[in-house]
């Protein structure tokens, strides 16, 4: 008869570890995302999780290390999402059918990254951040990952018009590219909120147009 070894305490310590870990974490990304770090307290977090606050203390040494921890979780998934929408780019067809079909997967990113995306905009724009250096860093490489990636997106819609041309409409492009991205997003948490598809391929549109005008210039 086979016998079933039964895991050492030591290992099912570290599961429930890990396990209560990860409940903290992604109760802290819900309830910072609507009530912001400032209004979020630890007895909030207890309540949502059923974990005492020593848990949280046990896996994070203050506030601020869980910010950043959810902060650091919350923007790997986001580009491991935004890559893995991304794979296979069309070879073919104009930069406006090529910008359109990365904006709409990087709206259906948005759409399932809205949590992280609400944060991130609330430390942006509430300064909240500063009192949790780390998670200060992480909102900067996110926002600046985030124009790298707008700014692929756009090169690689005009890599007809040659590597020099392409790269001068990225540079030139990618802060507005990101900033109809944030304004899609904050129209998406509005009351009556249209289709992000339908803004998408407005972003499309106006980028394609700004870009034309630019290789058209030399």
């Amino acid at each position: 008869m086979e016998t079933i070894e039964t895991p050492a305490p030591e290992a099912r310590t570290n599961r429930r570890g890990r396990r209560s870990r990860q409940e903290i974490l992604d109760a802290a990304a819900r309830v910072m995302s609507v009530r912001g770090y400032a209004g979020t307290s630890m007895s909030a977090l207890a309540k949502e999780t059923g974990l005492p606050k020593s848990a949280f203390y046990h896996h994070f040494e203050s506030k601020a290390g869980l910010l950043s921890a959810v902060m650091e979780q919350g923007a790997h998934a986001f580009f491991a999402a935004m890559r893995e929408a991304h794979r296979n780019p069309p070879a073919d067809g104009t930069p406006r059918e090529r910008l359109r079909w990365y904006l709409r997967r990087t709206g259906d990113v948005m759409e399932n990254g809205e949590e992280f995306l609400r944060l991130l905009l609330v430390l942006v724009m509430s300064r909240e951040a500063a009192e949790a250096p780390e998670a200060l860093q992480t909102v900067i490489a996110v926002r600046d990952e985030g124009r790298a990636y707008m700014a692929h997106m756009i090169r690689s819609s005009f890599q007809d018009a040659g590597e020099e041309t392409a790269d001068r409409i990225a540079e030139a492009l990618a802060p507005f590219g990101m900033a109809g991205y944030d304004g899609a997003f904050v129209a998406l948490q509005s009351d009556g909120g249209g289709a992000v598809s339908a803004w998408m391929d407005q972003l499309a549109d106006a980028l394609a147009a700004l870009g034309e005008g630019i290789a058209a210039a030399g």
